[in-house]
């Protein structure tokens, strides 16, 4: 089958340009997505970690030759930094945002919906790891195609070393973010996102894509994260996995976009005093401590 090649753009590339490209395709490369000294750093930051943890135990989807690390922004500053990235998060918010109109009583408002950051993973595939299973990531939140008018989700994978055919680049079937949920995915349909260390792969959540097979002697690591519309249930459960003291040193915009924040929405607030408030506000005070035990 002709499968057409996933394009690549600059790091310099505009948020439009970059947007145009993925509602085409499904994905695109961005090349120099992070300069090499960040790079550096979140190799530094990500090894501490990948070379304590322990591969996998299931041989279908996650993998028994593959490492798998959590809890990102509660390990890594720099993390941080590549989650705010604005190509990243941006882009993000001009195709997650989507506005809706409401009535509200007798005014007919606009609205458009929050996004949240839903997962962080570091994910080292070793040598020997075979493919994993084609998916769309959207399927968390049992998004239906094309019953719905906007996406779930936008995710990006930094190439912390080099992504190449041999060693399991992610493979993705470009424009599947079109398709139906009656047509099912081949691997014969996919092309490998080959890319040097510090680029990236940013696609859409409706797209099919899946972990290559790490046929090489050394590992192939990538970090990935995703934002997804607000109103959805987080993948990973920071308000587990982060302790409070942690999430009070980020920025307050990382803060909401850990879910520590009501949505415009109203979704997420916390009852204080008997008044509906902004989870925000929790974080100011010192005698909450932790969720569940009140302040």
């Amino acid at each position: 089958m002709d499968t057409r090649k996933l394009s690549t753009l600059s790091g310099d590339a505009s948020v439009d340009q970059v947007v145009e490209v993925i509602r085409r395709d499904g994905g695109v490369i961005i090349s120099d997505f992070i300069s090499s000294q960040t790079l550096m750093s979140l190799t530094k930051d990500l090894d501490t970690y990948l070379n304590a943890t322990p591969c996998g135990v299931d041989p279908y989807f996650a993998g028994t030759q593959t490492r798998r690390v959590a809890r990102i922004i509660g390990r890594s500053d720099t993390a941080v930094e590549v989650a705010l990235n604005p190509l990243f998060i941006d882009t993000a918010r001009a195709i997650l945002q989507t506005p809706t109109h409401v009535w509200v009583g007798s005014d007919r408002i606009e609205m458009a919906p929050d996004i949240q950051l839903s997962i962080t993973q570091a994910i080292q595939i070793g040598p020997g790891q075979g493919l994993q299973p084609l998916h769309r990531d959207d399927a968390t939140s049992l998004w239906r195609h094309p019953q719905y008018e906007r996406e779930a989700r936008v995710q990006v994978m930094v190439a912390i070393s080099d992504f190449t055919e041999e060693n399991g680049a992610t493979r993705v079937i470009p424009g599947s973010h079109k398709w139906d949920d009656e047509r099912m995915p081949t691997q014969e349909e996919t092309v490998p996102a080959e890319m040097k260390a510090g680029s990236a792969l940013l696609w859409l959540g409706s797209v099919y894509h899946g972990g290559g097979a790490n046929q090489s002697a050394l590992p192939r690591t990538g970090l990935t994260m995703a934002y997804d519309l607000a109103f959805l249930r987080l993948e990973e459960n920071h308000f587990l996995s982060i302790p409070i003291e942690r999430v009070r040193q980020l920025p307050a915009e990382m803060q909401r976009l850990l879910g520590w924040g009501a949505s415009t929405t109203l979704l997420g607030w916390v009852e204080i005093d008997g008044q509906m408030r902004d989870p925000q506000e929790l974080l100011g005070m010192p005698e909450f401590s932790e969720p569940g035990k009140g302040f």
